[in-house]
């Protein structure tokens, strides 16, 4: 019971901060695109981070 209610919280806490993205990144490339190379956790959040600095819509940027 007390393992069932700690993957839970565990689970939601990853979903709530985005840390499952990669993951989910890494699924997506390997169901879709089986011959892709997979980038590294870093690669992939410089990916993300440029691309949220590239998207207006964000207001990410401070300068």
């Amino acid at each position: 019971m007390l393992r069932r209610l700690t993957s839970g919280v565990r689970w939601y806490v990853r979903e709530l901060t985005d840390e499952s993205a990669y993951d989910r990144y890494v699924a997506h490339i390997r169901e879709g695109h089986p011959d892709a190379e997979v980038p590294s956790r870093r690669e992939f959040e410089r990916m993300r981070t440029e691309g949220q600095e590239r998207d207006p819509r964000q207001g990410f940027r401070c300068c």
